[in-house]
């Protein structure tokens, strides 16, 4: 039995999944449903968890590459906000693009985690090391 560390079988499942260049999609709750991609939903209500919260969990275990997100995020979201996201993602690069663009990488995606946040445009693309 795990104790630490990821516990959802679903998202362990999917993580072990990924390889190099893949990527992995972890959305807001208002995220479009994608039918030819695997969707594990943990969104339970608003604000739990957070994409910041799964991208928590996940960083440790999953080596990142590049981060995509889309610039409307920081049109919507304030400083503080963009600045959690930044610590979050540490030294990873991430490369802001229109949301129409950031939305075309989705079907090349291995899956998506959707959330319970309720930030707009709060959506990442982890692609892998």
């Amino acid at each position: 039995m795990l104790k630490t560390g990821i516990l959802n079988p679903q998202v362990l499942s999917l993580l072990a999944r990924v390889r190099h260049t893949n990527a992995l999609v972890i959305a807001d709750r208002g995220f479009p449903f994608w039918p030819q991609i695997e969707t594990v939903d943990l969104s339970l209500v608003d604000d739990v968890p957070t994409v910041l919260q799964v991208l928590g969990a996940v960083r440790p275990v999953f080596d990142v590459a590049q981060a995509y997100m889309a610039r409307e995020f920081k049109g919507h979201n304030p400083a503080a906000v963009q600045a959690k996201f930044n610590r979050a993602l540490g030294s990873i690069p991430l490369k802001f693009e229109p949301h129409i663009e950031f939305k075309k990488r989705i079907p090349g995606a291995i899956g998506l985690i959707r959330t319970g946040d309720t930030l707009q445009y709060a959506n990442v693309i982890l692609v892998s090391g």
